[in-house]
């Protein structure tokens, strides 16, 4: 059976080792894989829930794009468009707000982290996100999202909200019950300079990360500056439960390779970081770099850029709109 498949990557700017290794090489082999029909959407309407400088958003959209075909997504066979550019996702949103129960919404534990202590000053929009979130997904009929841990609260919600419309409409299966698709042997990618943070582009120091828009050397002197301790690669998984910064490290190594972390620490088992440094930056620039040069030569084609969201924007405009056509007979509009 054909699985129709939709995620959605908001256009912060600096993707990077994080970004790709938990999401877009993921989406690269849905792309790849004739089973599935993807849609992948540059949530730019999901970035304005706090505070965006225009020009900056703008060009972070043509650069989540550009991310996209640099690593390997083909637009022939997936659609990838901007989220603001369909009006459906706008109007199904209000719609099912109107489904949501403000008790559901209550419980997302993203917003708390978010909002932080002063939850009155964050934004309507960073509170109802989630409700955006699933209508973007329903309206494409999808049956799979690729989710991470921090994720699936907001597809269970999605799900609540699909059931208690079929429900109170009595419209058994209008939407689809989208079911998650997790990354098998994947790691949350972690900061390179602390190991109990994830990998983030707010992070103060570009140390901490690996950009997908770095070079040879940049790549190679964050990995050799990299926190790690003084203890050798152990034998064992159990053996890395209180080293954060080793565990990273070897995750990315075996998220790179395709290695399970236990094979990939029985590979390096007794050796130094030092040594197992100098093998990962060769592997994450043999990776990374050709991207790396991919997405700045695409930036500097920008008609390029524009057409491919035009193209996805009509395809994605075509599926949405005929759905919103019927939610309008259904609710009684």
């Amino acid at each position: 059976m054909l699985k129709k498949i939709f995620s959605g990557v908001q256009p912060t700017g600096n993707l990077h080792l994080g970004n790709y290794l938990g999401a877009i090489k993921n989406f690269v082999s849905l792309n790849n894989d004739n089973e599935n029909k993807c849609i992948f959407c540059v949530v730019d309407l999901h970035a304005v829930t706090v505070s965006q400088d225009p020009k900056i958003l703008k060009n972070n959209i043509r650069e989540t794009v550009a991310t996209f075909l640099a690593s390997g997504i083909d637009p022939k066979k997936s659609i990838i468009f901007n989220q603001s550019q369909v009006s459906a996702h706008s109007e199904a949103a209000w719609i099912l707000s109107c489904i949501a129960r403000m008790g559901w919404l209550n419980r997302m534990t993203q917003f708390k982290e978010k909002a932080g202590k002063d939850k009155e000053k964050a934004s309507v929009g960073l509170y109802s996100y989630p409700v955006l979130m699933a209508a973007d997904i329903l309206l494409y009929d999808t049956t799979h999202v690729p989710v991470g841990n921090d994720q699936k609260q907001h597809l269970e919600l999605c799900r609540d909200i699909a059931q208690k419309f079929n429900n109170d409409f009595k419209v058994n299966d209008f939407f689809k019950i989208p079911e998650p698709l997790i990354q098998k042997e994947f790691s949350r990618i972690m900061s390179l300079k602390d190991g109990l943070k994830k990998m983030s582009k707010s992070e103060l120091s570009d140390l901490g990360r690996i950009n997908l828009t770095d070079e040879k050397d940049q790549i190679s002197n964050k990995i050799k500056k990299a926190k790690t301790d003084s203890l050798p690669i152990p034998s064992k998984v159990e053996e890395l439960n209180n080293r954060p910064e080793a565990r990273n490290l070897l995750s990315i190594y075996a998220s790179l390779t395709n290695l399970s972390l236990e094979k990939s620490i029985q590979k390096f088992s007794g050796k130094n970081f030092s040594e197992f440094k100098e093998i990962l930056s060769q592997i994450l620039i043999e990776k990374i770099n050709p991207i790396s040069i991919e997405i700045k030569k695409l930036l500097n084609e920008k008609k390029y850029l524009d057409k491919i969201l035009l193209e996805g924007c009509k395809e994605a405009d075509s599926l949405a709109s005929k759905k919103i056509k019927k939610i309008h007979d259904i609710v009684g509009f």
